[in-house]
């Protein structure tokens, strides 16, 4: 539950946001000014990515984008997750840090902003509606609530001005991350940019998830093994998204589970990846675990927060099955062809650097080839497509940016592997793929 010392009030308007960042850069240039005079009077030659990266300005920059959220903490996100395969180490490692909990809003500004939506004396509506968030992020906040009628709730509530930000904000984090000197020559970001302005604006609008959290009910509907809250249009208005409280515990809590209760949950959570992206063509692809809880009086996984949902065309969908098919039969050429159609390679890229992200794709692929069930805590696999991505970054013809779907859909996959990682999980994917790995 955040404190009110985690409390901070968001800057609006661009010239203030494009201000605070402003200023922020000009306290790095300063600390690398500072940090460059003092290796100088060592003796030392100190190199440009060293004194940028330095603890304190990490922390500089990780702060006040948490105090801004909206995009301007988010973009730093998608950018660590979705290109960490891209950028050097060094800027990956700075972004990183931009995926801890924002803070939350002061109870001034929170009361101001349900009257506004609710009216004033909007109190009288509910039995219990505590000020203080039980979580905080980048886009809004969530209160636990009980009605009158003692319905409990979870109210998100967006943070004023984040929608008018998200353009602007994600402009000046770039140019911040530009002037890092940082990014390899010829790597392209306006494509990510661009749809991470349009994923930004999905998730701020609080209608469009709704839809999306009311459609993916009906999808899983007779699937036992999950759960998700029910949209409350009562309470719900263009800032506000209301829906019933699930109880559940964090799923991270479940390391310590047994060690059938850790595999049946991961094997659940990667057969429901397979269907959202080969039944329905609809994959909700936000990797955060905290989207995902368990509830252990009904021993079902609660699924939580569908801002990020997209949808997939048939087409991109089988040639995903393609590559995966291809990988479980070690058909090189078929994974090729796949990547080829998917658009993570392009046709005039050097024959060297479309064979070694043809071996990437198939490393990707180990657990459907591999002896199963699959161990992935004792599997170096992680770390062998990190040490691949890495690789493929520093050479210079690689410098070229996958369809946005492609990247969000590994996000997604990335996320589950690590939690399976973390959960110590043995989960027989062949199986789980069998029924799509037809001819």
């Amino acid at each position: 539950m955040a404190k009110k010392a985690d409390t901070a009030s968001i800057p609006k308007g661009r010239l203030s946001r494009f201000g605070q960042l402003s200023s922020l850069a000009g306290r790095v240039a300063g600390n690398m000014f500072a940090e460059g005079v003092t290796e100088i009077a060592k003796g030392n030659r100190p190199r440009i990515k060293d004194l940028l990266l330095t603890p304190s300005n990490a922390i500089k920059v990780a702060e006040k984008l948490a105090q801004m959220r909206g995009a301007a903490m988010k973009v730093g996100q998608m950018l660590s997750m979705d290109a960490g395969d891209m950028l050097p180490a060094e800027l990956t490692e700075l972004l990183a840090r931009l995926r801890s909990d924002a803070k939350s809003m002061p109870e001034k500004d929170l009361i101001k902003l349900l009257e506004s939506q609710w009216g004033e004396g909007w109190q009288k509506n509910f039995k219990q509606f505590p000020l203080q968030p039980i979580a905080a992020a980048s886009i809004g906040q969530v209160h636990e609530a009980l009605t009158l009628n003692l319905e409990r709730l979870a109210v998100k509530i967006q943070y004023p001005g984040i929608k008018q930000s998200i353009n602007s904000d994600v402009d000046n984090v770039a140019t911040l991350i530009k002037m890092t000197g940082l990014l390899p020559k010829g790597l392209d970001l306006k494509p990510l940019l661009a749809e991470a302005k349009k994923q930004l604006h999905d998730e701020a609008d609080y209608a469009l998830e709704a839809r999306y959290l009311e459609q993916y009910a009906v999808l899983i509907d007779n699937d036992d093994a999950f759960e998700m809250p029910v949209f409350n249009k009562e309470f719900s208005s263009e800032t506000i998204l209301a829906m019933s409280f699930v109880d559940g515990i964090p799923i991270e809590q479940l390391r310590d589970a047994p060690q059938e209760t850790r595999d049946q949950v991961m094997s659940d959570l990667m057969r429901l990846f397979f269907k959202e992206l080969f039944d329905f063509q609809l994959v909700q692809t936000d990797p955060n675990f905290a989207n995902y809880q368990y509830n252990q009086n009904s021993k079902k996984i609660v699924l939580l927060d569908f801002g990020a949902t997209r949808s997939y065309t048939s087409a991109m969908a089988e040639n995903y099955r393609l590559l995966m098919q291809g990988g479980s039969r070690h058909d090189k050429a078929q994974i090729r062809q796949a990547i080829l159609d998917i658009g993570l390679i392009r046709p005039d890229l050097p024959e060297k650097v479309q064979q070694n992200i043809t071996d990437l794709a198939y490393i990707a692929c180990e657990p459907l080839y591999k002896e199963s069930p699959y161990d992935f805590a004792s599997s170096d696999l992680s770390l062998r497509l990190q040490q691949q991505g890495m690789q493929l970054g520093l050479e210079k013809e690689y410098a070229h940016t996958p369809v946005a779907n492609a990247i969000f859909l590994h996000r997604k996959l990335g996320g589950l592997f690590l939690l399976a990682i973390k959960l110590k999980a043995k989960v027989d994917m062949q199986s789980l793929f069998a029924p799509y790995n037809k001819q």
